[in-house]
């Protein structure tokens, strides 16, 4: 996983291809992020020097590190 473009290929197919929930999801992590919550691939930020907290909530995404839920 090397680029962006295949992180998001995965954090897609892990999301059934729901492009609206990526759009919402990746949203309310980065706000989560960027308000100081800790992210949950601290060793992927550093190997990476990931630093937009959209980029990180995309890797935590295709990680499979984000629970969530659809009401």
């Amino acid at each position: 996983m090397d680029r962006l473009e295949k992180v998001l290929s995965i954090a897609l197919e892990n999301l059934d291809g729901d492009n609206y929930l990526l759009a919402i999801l990746v949203a309310k992590r980065s706000e989560q992020l960027s308000n100081g919550v800790e992210p949950l691939i601290p060793e992927i930020i550093r190997e990476r020097g990931l630093v937009k907290p959209a980029d990180i909530a995309l890797w935590e995404l295709a990680e499979n590190k984000l629970d969530y839920r659809i009401d």
